[in-house]
C-alpha cells in the first residue's frame, strides 16, 4: 500500500508539471515572447501552489483528489504567470 501512495505522489508531481507546462505555453503564446520563461514559471508555480496552500493550513487538497490538485495547480500557475506578464510589461 505504501508503494501505491508513493507512486500517486510521483504521478501528481508529473501531472502538475504538465499542467504548468500547458499554462506556461498558453501564456507564452499570448505574450508572444519569452516562451522559456513562461514555461519555467508555469511549472514552478503549478508544483509550488499545492505545497504553499498545505503549509498555510489549507488541507482541503488532501480530500479533493488528483483532479482538484490539478485545478489548484493550474489556477496558481495562471495567477503567477499573470503577475510575471504584468511585471514584464511594466518594465518596458
Amino acid at each position: 500500500m505504501e508503494t501505491f501512495f508513493e507512486a500517486l505522489g510521483l504521478i501528481s508531481l508529473i501531472l502538475l508539471a504538465g499542467v504548468g507546462l500547458l499554462a506556461g505555453y498558453l501564456a507564452g503564446r499570448i505574450a508572444g515572447r519569452n516562451m522559456a520563461l513562461y514555461l519555467a514559471v508555469g511549472v514552478i508555480a503549478a508544483i509550488a501552489t499545492p505545497f504553499i496552500l498545505a503549509a498555510v493550513g489549507i488541507s482541503v487538497l488532501a480530500v479533493g483528489g488528483i483532479l482538484f490538485l490539478l485545478v489548484v495547480g493550474a489556477v496558481g500557475a495562471l495567477i503567477v504567470l499573470a503577475l510575471v506578464r504584468a511585471i514584464a510589461q511594466k518594465g518596458r
